[in-house]
């Protein structure tokens, strides 16, 4: 019966590789699946309606929770000019030197990436940053990938995926911030090194530029829209709270949502302003949320007594146990979290992952060090992920050249990720 469910699993990547059925309903589809194969009655104890469906779609609320506080902000951000605000004094101070103005960017992305993910981030820190590295003569695929490679950087410090890992494999969130931190240097090191070498070994080339950036207006703030300086401390205000005081997660982006409203806004104009981001994120945080309830409800399918039974003897077989083959194994899958492939963790490979764990083939803190590594490169080189879509088709090249320029750099960093992992959890 593994083989049978191993099929199945197949079968829903071919689904949503062929996009015959998107992600969130194939993964659904995949656990009511898998519960019936591994013997789980319809009702009752370790069953299909009451443990897969109506247990397991609440499973990841406190993840869903983070994300809309997250978009909610990153509306905030977007609305109030504090993210604007930061790329264009970037842009001002990097002047027509390339390599400066990518960096600053980086920078931007990699800030704005710790508060939102996928596409928000991508546009808040690329609407302004794409065309300004343009207009400098950053080519266009670097200028994309830099974006992606700054919003790598800051999703080790993401707190929406620390809540996601620490309830999807049942661990304590201080075991979840201890790994991340471990990760961003390697996150750091890749993205300064592509813009590093990429901005120098391709050159400068001259496209289009960005009107808003080379004028220069008689009022900034009233025509540019500028936030206040100490407004621009928004995005890392969850993050100290977070990594610094150790606050809980939903508290420290709460937090950051009331600190960009106080610092923006008028006492007269908080309360629309309030209820028009948050009803703004809601939208933004609409696709995910369908996401994690459905990875919610895998994860309960893929626990069941009959599913754990069925597969622990086929995933043994094929998982090395041995630190330096783990390292090796893993490495060269990486491109199976690509085009949402069976190792991408927002798809079946949250999926995997709960195998690992439910059969007591790798420990819980292990899982969560291959799947981080593998979200590194999903989030940059993936072409069918939102962020670098969006990322591409607005610096105008397509998303498989971005993956192409990319993937070296993100691959490196999961390999480091997994060198950690083997050293410190095997």
């Amino acid at each position: 019966m593994g083989v049978v469910i191993l099929l199945v699993m197949a079968a829903g990547v071919g689904l949503m590789l062929t996009r015959r059925l998107p992600t969130a309903f194939a993964l659904v589809l995949l656990a009511v699946v898998i519960a019936f194969l591994g013997g789980a009655p319809l009702t009752g104890k370790n069953s299909v309606l009451d443990t897969v469906l109506q247990e397991g779609a609440p499973t990841l609320a406190a993840t869903m929770i983070a994300i809309i506080l997250g978009s909610w902000l990153g509306k905030l951000l977007d609305e109030t000019g504090i993210a604007g605000t930061l790329v264009r004094k970037i842009v001002e101070f990097g002047g027509d030197r390339p390599t400066v103005v990518a960096l600053g960017v980086l920078a931007v992305s990699a800030l704005v990436g710790t508060v939102t993910g996928s596409a928000p981030a991508a546009m808040l820190a690329g609407i302004i940053g794409i065309p300004a590295m343009i207009a400098v003569g950053v080519p266009k695929v670097t200028a994309a990938g830099t974006v992606l490679m700054g919003i790598a950087v800051g999703i080790p410090f993401e707190l929406p995926v620390w809540q996601f890992f620490s309830t999807a494999l049942e661990l304590p969130i201080p075991t979840v911030r201890g790994f991340m931190v471990k990760l961003f240097p390697f996150a750091l090191a890749a993205a300064l090194a592509f813009v590093l070498v990429e901005t120098r070994r391709r050159g400068t080339e001259h496209a289009w530029s960005l009107k808003s950036v080379d004028a220069r207006p008689r009022s900034r703030r009233a025509d540019l829209g500028d936030a206040p300086w100490y407004a621009l401390l928004a995005p890392a205000v969850p993050l100290v709270l977070a990594l610094g005081f150790e606050l809980a997660i939903i508290p420290s982006l709460l937090a950051g949502v009331l600190y960009a409203l106080a610092t923006t806004t008028r006492p007269g104009e908080m309360n629309k302003r309030l209820l028009r981001t948050l009803y703004g994120g809601f939208e933004v945080a609409a696709p995910p949320i369908a996401l994690f309830i459905a990875i919610g409800v895998l994860l309960a399918a893929v626990k069941l007594p009959g599913a754990v039974e069925a597969l622990e003897p086929l995933v043994k077989a094929v998982s090395p146990q041995n630190p330096v083959l783990f390292v090796l194994v893993f490495t060269l899958l990486v491109p199976l979290c690509l085009y949402r492939g069976p190792l991408n963790v927002f798809g079946l490979g949250a999926g995997i992952a709960g195998v690992l764990i439910a059969t007591g083939i790798y420990p819980a803190a292990a899982v969560l060090g291959m799947a981080t590594s593998y979200n590194q490169v999903f989030g940059v080189a993936d072409p069918t992920s939102t962020q670098t879509v969006w990322s591409a088709q607005y610096a105008g090249v397509t998303p498989q050249q971005v993956m192409v320029r990319t993937l070296p750099y993100v691959w490196a960093v999961a390999l480091g990720g997994l060198c950690v992992t083997a050293a410190t959890r095997l």
